[in-house]
């Protein structure tokens, strides 16, 4: 696959040419409105909504606006390299796409990680599967082809349930485990709570645990012919306060690589190396957990500095791949889109979310390239001298 991802712009002017032009938006807002559109009103509700008044998800989106990338001229690169190492793999880009619990939801046939998965394999952008899914985790990762996919894991409060989350997504074939810690709670969030909008709560996105005997021996009938009773097992597990014993534990069950989702602080960050993360992972949820007013680019350079040589990726408030190079200046390894490509997802599945990742990729090319950066390793070491600055 090319790694000169900004060809697919040529492509576009070439095919308006012929008179054919794009069925799909290129820019945020275009995405996003056309998503609220199209998403039934209670899946849109859910995957826009944040916790509290909503301001550390608006302030994760306004912390890009006080950097800006100083160009350098006459150093034009005409091949750039964005590839990165992540987890032992070489990955064409250091872009990735978040999990996201419902994201099942947001396709129109609602077998949206299947799609995912698909425009994942399409792209060579890796996918983190939610626990939540709307299909087992073995058969997502069969649509995947070559591209690295990781699994996202929350904790449930039962550890023979657990190892089996853990075992399957070795077995399955996923490349690294991503560990949430700080979700053990679900974070208040108005919106939600004003319809009762839990979809999990409904039998939604539970395809994981239907399909684990370690969750259905509990229960006296198949998941489908009890569905009430199969969630109100999940009620009694669902919640369990994470601590370090459990990152040990779940260290000492796996050979895959941990990413540890949830790193805010920098002591956060020294303890989760010494207790057996293999990457960090600074994010605040999108702003969907604790209403702190702290973006996370905020708190992206201490993590960072604490993280050593080990590798931090990043999520929360990116829209554009400007603010995805903003991050990786600031010491990101690899940048994580979330609300977005959910919402590419809404409307047509896997070859709208496609056309957007391949958008995403082309911007992020052609940037670097415009401002004089061939490699992620270049933009990250002008970055130190002048590729950000403070906005005044």
């Amino acid at each position: 696959m090319s790694t000169n991802f900004a060809d697919f712009q040529t492509g576009v002017y070439a095919d308006a040419v012929k008179g054919v032009n794009s069925r799909y938006p290129f820019d945020f807002r275009s995405i996003e409105r056309k998503a609220a559109e199209t998403l039934p009103e209670w899946v849109h509700r859910y995957v826009s909504a944040a916790a509290g008044d909503g301001r550390t998800q608006q302030a994760n989106i306004d912390a890009f606006a006080h950097y800006g990338i100083i160009p350098r001229m006459m150093v034009s690169p005409p091949q750039r390299d964005l590839s990165i190492e992540l987890f032992g793999n070489h990955l064409i880009s250091p872009i990735f796409m978040c999990p996201i619990g419902v994201v099942g939801l947001c396709a129109p046939d609602f077998q949206g990680d299947l799609a995912v998965a698909r425009a994942s394999a399409a792209t060579g952008v890796p996918f983190t599967l939610s626990t939540f899914s709307q299909a087992p985790m073995e058969y997502v990762i069969k649509q995947v082809g070559d591209t690295p996919t990781f699994f996202q894991l929350y904790l449930p409060d039962d550890r023979e349930l657990a190892a089996s989350f853990i075992r399957r997504a070795e077995s399955a074939g996923y490349s690294a485990l991503v560990v949430t810690v700080d979700s053990w709670e679900w974070g208040f969030r108005p919106a939600d709570l004003e319809r009762g909008n839990f979809p999990q709560f409904r039998g939604f996105c539970m395809q994981n645990y239907y399909s684990d005997e370690n969750f259905t021996k509990h229960l006296a009938k198949p998941p489908e012919d009890d569905q009430p009773a199969a969630l109100a097992h999940y009620a009694t597990i669902s919640a369990h306060p994470f601590t370090w014993e459990d990152l040990r534990w779940i260290r000492s069950q796996t050979n895959l690589p941990i990413a540890v989702k949830g790193i805010q602080h920098a002591d956060d960050a020294r303890m989760a190396i010494d207790n057996g993360a293999s990457v960090l992972y600074c994010t605040n949820h999108g702003g969907r957990q604790a209403n702190s007013g702290l973006s996370t680019l905020q708190l992206l350079p201490d993590v960072v500095k604490a993280a050593g040589s080990t590798p931090v990726m990043f999520d929360s408030g990116v829209r554009d791949a400007t603010d995805a190079i903003i991050a990786l200046t600031l010491g990101a390894t690899a940048v994580g889109i979330g609300r977005p490509y959910a919402y590419a997802l809404s409307y047509g599945g896997t070859e709208s979310l496609t056309h957007y990742l391949k958008s995403f990729l082309a911007e992020l090319d052609l940037t670097m390239s415009i401002c004089g950066f061939k490699d992620i390793a270049t933009l990250k070491a002008a970055g130190c001298e002048h590729a950000l600055t403070a906005s005044r």
